[in-house]
Formats: C-alpha cells, structure tokens, sequence
C-alpha cells in the first residue's frame, strides 16, 4: 500500500515553477554592457549550465545591440524592454524595442542567408547558433530567445 500511495502522490506534484524577472533599459550602446550584466546576473542566480550561460550572453548581447541600434537609434531617451523566465529546462530571454521593427521573412529567413552579401541579419545568424529559439513578434520589433538547459529554477 505505501508503494501505491508514493506512486499516486508522485503523480500530483506540481508543475516545475518558473521564475519570471523584467528589466528596462536605455536605448543606447553606453548602457548595453551594464544592461546585459543585469540579466547577467539574474540568470547566474539559477545555476544554468556554464557553457549555456555563455551562449545565452552572447545571444542576448546580440539582441539587445539590435534594439539600440535598430530600433532606439542609439538614443538613451527610448528604452528597451526586457523579460527573463526561468524553468528547470530553459531559459528565455525576450527583448523588445519601440522601433518599427524590421521585414522578418527578408532578414531572419535561415533558407536565404547569405553572410557575403547582406547589409543587416548576421546578428541574427549569431543568435540562432547560441541558442534553440529565435523567434520575432510585433512585426521584428520583439526577439524571444530559448535556450534548453538545466536551472535550479528555485534559485541556488
């Protein structure tokens, strides 16, 4: 009997929790190291793996540079929005600026990349290879990032 009992309680754990952590940013580069450092060390807090760490900086560096550059023109009066969720098998990061965003099927199409010839989009060939999940929302103006990895999503 106890081993049925342990067995049915196993079944009704709760879902894993996700923890969940928003930012705003100014718009321009001279604030882009100390941004990134923040959800830097958000993320640090959950003991992802260190090698996906380092790929999620990356990844998030790329973005975040997109939005200054792209859609806050370089401008501290904009800013930049961003949210981090946490669960025990991912991190996802998502970034979003004020801009008018960019047209994703031209830039972001993986099937037409061509890293000789275009002006804009290697950024985003950069944050494909870092992570498992690019994808754009509000017509280019929102990136969300998805890394697979294992966090302790309860903090260390």
């Amino acid at each position: 009997m106890l081993a049925e009992e342990s067995e049915n309680s196993s079944l009704r754990e709760d879902p894993p929790a996700t923890v969940r952590k928003e930012f705003t940013f100014p718009g321009d580069l001279d604030s882009l190291v100390a941004s990134r450092e923040q959800v830097m060390d958000f993320i640090r807090e959950f003991g992802c793996d260190e090698a996906d760490e380092i790929d999620l900086m990356l990844a998030m560096q790329e973005a975040l540079a997109n939005a200054t550059l792209h859609g806050c023109g370089n401008d501290a009066g904009k800013s930049i929005w961003c949210a981090v969720e946490i669960e025990p098998s991912s991190v996802c990061i998502t970034v979003r600026d004020s801009g008018p965003g960019f047209d994703v099927e031209k830039i972001a199409d993986p099937d037409h990349f061509d890293t000789t010839t275009l002006e804009h989009g290697r950024g985003i060939a950069l944050m494909r290879g870092m992570v498992n999940e690019v994808t754009f929302d509000r017509g280019g103006s929102e990136v969300r990032l998805l890394k697979r990895t294992i966090c302790n999503a309860t903090g260390s």
